[in-house]
């Protein structure tokens, strides 16, 4: 999940703007979390798409 959508519990504000304590220690702990984090779902998607082709042509090409 990315933390664009997460809303903080503490201050009711979205956690990728930091205004509390708590929303800056989560975001600083979702960066670290993985690379992947920071990207939106339809770049995971494509990402997705582009190696199931990948792994496709390969397979018609050794068959």
């Amino acid at each position: 999940m990315t933390y664009d959508r997460l809303v903080c519990a503490n201050c009711a504000s979205p956690v990728s703007e930091g205004r509390c304590p708590v929303c800056r220690a989560n975001r600083e702990r979702l960066q670290q979390e993985s690379f992947l984090a920071g990207l939106n779902p339809m770049t995971l998607i494509a990402l997705l798409t582009v190696l199931i082709a990948a792994v496709a042509l390969l397979a018609h090409q050794t068959a």
